[in-house]
C-alpha cells in the first residue's frame, strides 16, 4: 500500500509542484490567484485549520476512484473535457467556470468522501439546547460529515455516485449549505479552501484530459472495493492500481 499509493501521491503532487517551479523560475507571466496563493506564508504555521497538500491528494484519488466505477461519469466528463478545451491544449485555470459537469463530480465526491470524516473537534461556549438536547457548556463536538454526506434525509439514493445531483444546484462547499460541510462552516472554516478548490478541479481535470484510464487486472468497476480506512482522513481501505495510457491528440 505505501508503495502503490506512494506513486499515485508523487503523480498527482506533480500537478501541484510544476505551479511552484514556475514562479520559482519566475517566469515572466501575468500572476493569478493560485500564484497568490502559494506566495502568501501567513504565520508560517500549518494550523489545524489549513488543508494540507496530503489531504488534496486523497481527495483527487477518490474522485479517480469514484469515476473508474462510474464509467458514464467517467465519459461525460472527459467528453465535456474535449469539448471546452479540444486535445491540443493544457486545462487552465481559467476553464473551470465552462466545466460544470467536472465542479459536480468533485461535490459529489466530497459529499460521499470527505478528507477529514468528523472534521475538527470544537467546544460550545456556552450552555445549549440542539434539537431537543442539552449540551452543557465547555463540551467537545464532532460533526459527522461522512454520515451527513450518507443520510437519505439529506440526499435521495446517497449512497449511489451521481454527480448530476449537483447540476443547476445552488449546493456550494462553501459552509452555507450544511448538507455539504467537507471544509466546515462559520469562522473557522478551513482557510485554503479557495486553493483547494483550484486545485483539485485542476489536478482532476488533467488527469482525465491526458490520459485514458484502465482498471488492473481481474478487477471491473462492479467488483472495485470503495471502503473507507476510517482516521483523521478518509482513505481506500483497498488500495487501486490503474493504468494510465496517454489520450491521442486530435
Amino acid at each position: 500500500m505505501v508503495r502503490d499509493l506512494g506513486r499515485s501521491l508523487e503523480i498527482v503532487s506533480g500537478f501541484i509542484k510544476e505551479r511552484v517551479e514556475e514562479q520559482f523560475a519566475r517566469e515572466k507571466r501575468n500572476k493569478d490567484f493560485l500564484d497568490g496563493l502559494l506566495e502568501y506564508e501567513g504565520d508560517g504555521k500549518e494550523g489545524p485549520d489549513r488543508t494540507s497538500d496530503q489531504n488534496v491528494k486523497i481527495i483527487i484519488l477518490w474522485t479517480m476512484a469514484e469515476l473508474l466505477r462510474n464509467p458514464e461519469s467517467m465519459e461525460k466528463t472527459e467528453e465535456e473535457l474535449d469539448r471546452v478545451i479540444g486535445r491540443n491544449r493544457k486545462v487552465d485555470e481559467k476553464d473551470i467556470d465552462e466545466l460544470p459537469y467536472l465542479k459536480a463530480v468533485v461535490k459529489e465526491t466530497l459529499t460521499l468522501s470527505p478528507p477529514i470524516p468528523l472534521l475538527l473537534p470544537r467546544n460550545t461556549m456556552q450552555e445549549t439546547k440542539f434539537m431537543g438536547y442539552l449540551i452543557p457548556k465547555d463540551t467537545q463536538v464532532f460533526v459527522n460529515t461522512w454520515a451527513i454526506g450518507r443520510d437519505p434525509e439529506c440526499w435521495e439514493d446517497p449512497i449511489s455516485f451521481k454527480p448530476e445531483r449537483f447540476l443547476g444546484s445552488n449546493i456550494e462547499f462553501k459552509g452555507q449549505n450544511f448538507e455539504l460541510l467537507p471544509f466546515g462552516s462559520g469562522r473557522r472554516i478551513c482557510v485554503g479552501i479557495a486553493l483547494v478548490e483550484r486545485v483539485l478541479h485542476l489536478g482532476v481535470a488533467s488527469l482525465l484530459h491526458h490520459f485514458d484510464w484502465e482498471l488492473g487486472k481481474d478487477v471491473t468497476p462492479e467488483t472495485m472495493d470503495m471502503n473507507d480506512r476510517m482516521g483523521m482522513t478518509a482513505q481506500k481501505l483497498v488500495p487501486l492500481k490503474v493504468i494510465p495510457k496517454k489520450r491521442v491528440s486530435c
